[in-house]
């Protein structure tokens, strides 16, 4: 299962990213996230990540960009639960020398289309937090529609204020 636009690839995440995860895992890329996480922490998340896959419930890939064929980040989707209804929420990351080029947006189009394949949920939905400008503008060119401003649990036990966008798989999202 992989997905392809002129600027990125997806791959599932495999046993070999766990570098990319530890680059991604800089104060600079996780300011918005509650921080770094603890070496411990990253290879935890490195191996759900390679199991998450086979589980059905989403999947985490490797963002590569096509142009120099290197990995430069990741993306994913995921079911949970929000406000009484089981949805997809998704998640990147760019490294910051890649940032600034579509990366992101490419990436977040390419993962909604696996997500909308799978023909589960009727929505996906994203939650930057509502200081991390680049993030909500990544939202707004993938045609996610802005539900307004929450408060999010991330990580675990912190909550943060974080917009709520939406995206309905099934076609145009009508708000």
């Amino acid at each position: 299962m992989t997905g392809e636009s002129r600027q990125v690839r997806i791959e599932p995440w495999s046993r070999g990213d766990l570098d990319l995860l530890r680059q991604i895992n800089s104060p600079e890329m996780k300011r918005h996230l509650g921080g770094p996480e603890t070496e411990e922490q990253v290879v935890a998340r490195h191996e759900r990540y390679v199991r998450f896959g086979a589980s059905g419930q989403g999947c985490m890939f490797r963002v590569v960009a096509v142009a120099e064929e290197v990995p430069v980040g990741s993306v994913g989707y995921w079911e949970r639960d929000w406000r009484g209804e089981r949805v997809y929420e998704l998640g990147w990351s760019i490294l910051s020398a890649y940032q600034g080029r579509g990366l992101a947006t490419a990436a977040l189009l390419a993962v909604v289309d696996v997500a909308r394949a799978r023909r589960t949920h009727r929505y996906a939905h994203a939650y930057p937090s509502v200081d991390n400008g680049a993030s909500n503008a990544v939202c707004r060119k993938a045609g996610f529609a802005l539900l307004g401003e929450t408060e999010f649990e991330f990580p675990k036990g912190r909550l943060m204020r974080s917009n709520d966008w939406r995206l309905d798989l099934t076609g145009p999202d009508i708000s």
